[in-house]
């Protein structure tokens, strides 16, 4: 009997894992931004908080089953990027004025994290 575990998981469902959970963590990330009404906040930051859990487990993952636990500069910045994008769901409750800029940083990240992920620069 093949018994499913974590730790034989393909590659395949931990990318499909990381590109859902970061979709769901930038598309409630932005809600935020668009409307940051005191009675939203607590079911957004639940979302975006199991999301950027779920990212962080899906990318550690893939870490470990495509390159070997073997971490490169370039995966150092994406987790930077993930750290900023997490905060900014926080930030639009906290700051309401300062939203178009978050929004901007917000896709800033998203960017660079992009460029790191299809680039793979060598530092």
């Amino acid at each position: 009997m093949r018994g499913v575990s974590l730790f034989l998981m393909n590659p395949v469902y931990y990318y499909l894992l990381h590109l859902f959970a970061l979709f769901v963590l930038t598309a409630h990330t932005f809600m935020a931004f668009a409307n940051p009404l005191p009675e939203n906040r607590k079911r957004t930051m639940i979302i975006t908080g199991v999301a950027s859990l779920l990212v962080l487990i899906s990318g550690f993952g893939l870490i470990s089953k495509v390159y070997a636990n073997h971490i490169v500069g370039w995966m150092i910045v994406k987790m930077v990027c993930w750290v900023g994008l997490s905060a900014l769901a926080g930030f639009a409750y906290r700051r309401p004025a300062w939203r178009n800029g978050l929004a901007f940083t917000g896709l800033a990240l998203l960017l660079v994290a992009l460029v790191m992920v299809y680039v793979q620069p060598a530092f």
